[in-house]
């Protein structure tokens, strides 16, 4: 199978769901970007050793400008997530540590505090996942987690991923402790057994 080339791949400007924008970051989403990482810093912080790179709003900008950057050279395809009605930035989603030469993507995922327990994120892995699936000729799409994260472990768990097996001692945890992985993964026989409906 021939290698996906992202470079010369147009990507859609936005994926929906019907209730998620995504979209990639501009130069504006700065302030909105800071707002839902600082009100949730307590419980993202538990996991995601970024938060700690956004130490006043002024870190938001440079932040957003490096996702757009790597948004043009198809290294990290990072996207805002809005609710579709209010146009609030509801947190972030994307493709990272893709490997194109199977293709393999991963899924990443992180929402503010007042977004959680609403299904959001459900909604945009299933967005996501379609997309890699159907667009992007995936042959694998993967979603890992510190086992201990049972918010973000329930993501795959409720769509259906295989869970493949527990990584032990795979990477540091924000205080550097050796950490467990958990990795959740789909196939396309996988994924055309799950048999969703149409999203829109």
């Amino acid at each position: 199978m021939a290698e996906v080339d992202l470079a010369r791949l147009e990507l859609p400007t936005e994926l929906l769901g019907p209730r998620v924008r995504l979209r990639p970051y501009r130069e504006d989403d700065a302030k909105a970007l800071w707002e839902a990482i600082d009100e949730s810093r307590a419980s993202l912080g538990r996991w995601l050793p970024w938060v700690e790179d956004y130490r006043s709003p002024a870190d938001a900008a440079p932040s957003v400008r490096r996702l757009e950057a790597q948004w043009l050279t198809r290294e990290n395809l990072a996207y805002a997530v809005f609710d579709r009605r209010s146009e609030r930035m509801l947190g972030g989603a994307g493709l990272v540590r893709n490997d194109l030469r199977v293709p393999r993507f991963e899924i990443g995922y992180w929402l503010r505090d007042s977004a959680v327990g609403h299904g959001y994120v459900t909604e945009c892995v299933q967005v996501l996942t379609r997309f890699c699936f159907d667009d992007l000729r995936a042959q694998r799409v993967e979603i890992r987690m510190d086992p201990r994260n049972a918010r973000s472990r329930a993501v795959p768990e409720r769509l259906g991923f295989v869970h493949e097996g527990c990584l032990r001692n795979r990477a540091p945890d924000v205080d550097g402790q050796p950490a467990d992985m958990d990795v959740f993964a789909l196939v396309p026989d996988d994924f055309k057994r799950l048999g969703w409906a149409a999203l829109s």
